[in-house]
């Protein structure tokens, strides 16, 4: 089953590869959509994929890579959205 799920990750997430990382990890899944820094700090990133690759995503996001320090994620589930075909980082 595919599930889709934007999630809004906080904390340092910006100025620390965490948009590369975070394409990395989704491509590794097999997962498609996008991650992008938002004018506020935080990185919104969709997510698309079989439902248990997109939850491990978005545990990963709860650690991020190794620079950042992550202090809160909220994803929601998205019903009406265009299925990406890759992950882009914009």
């Amino acid at each position: 089953m595919n599930i889709c799920k934007r999630c809004f990750v906080n904390g340092r997430v910006q100025g620390v590869a965490f948009r590369y990382y975070t394409q990395r990890q989704a491509q590794n899944l097999g997962i498609t959509g996008w991650a992008n820094n938002l004018t506020d700090g935080r990185v919104e990133v969709l997510a698309y994929g079989e439902l248990e690759a997109v939850n491990k995503l978005c545990s990963w996001l709860n650690k991020g890579p190794l620079l950042a320090h992550v202090t809160e994620v909220k994803c929601q589930t998205e019903t009406d959205f265009d299925i990406p075909n890759n992950f882009k980082i914009s």
